[in-house]
């Protein structure tokens, strides 16, 4: 019984840890950009809408506001790169907290994903 609490505790403590840092973004999805203004549409063609998000009510206390940001925007250039975009109008990017927290727990972005020629 103590071994299984012990297991329990080291699975408990390494997924903690592990909520700490920021999602990564996956082999070729660091291309995508991320803008604040509509890609000239001659150029570039809509693809589809995403979204991106780090934090819950359980890991964002223990996680940084940078590291929800970046880890947002990286879950940004990772859906839009599956869709084959290389870009994406960003038209959202919010904090939230969850009821008791100590601050923000999770970070959303919305946006538009774009396929262009540059």
């Amino acid at each position: 019984m103590k071994n299984k609490i012990n297991t329990f505790s080291i699975l408990a403590f390494t997924l903690t840890l592990s909520a700490c840092a920021a999602k990564q973004t996956m082999p070729g999805a660091e291309r995508v950009e991320l803008v604040n203004e509509l890609p000239d549409r001659e150029k570039c063609e809509f693809v589809g809408e995403v979204v991106g998000s780090q934090g819950n009510w359980f890991t964002g206390d223990v996680t940084s506001n940078k590291n929800l940001v970046i880890g947002a925007r990286n879950e940004l250039r990772n859906e839009a790169y599956k869709l084959g975009a290389n870009v994406v109008y960003v038209q959202d990017l919010k904090n939230t907290n969850a009821y008791g927290s100590m601050g923000t727990t999770n970070t959303t972005g919305v946006g538009k994903a774009y396929k262009c020629k540059h």
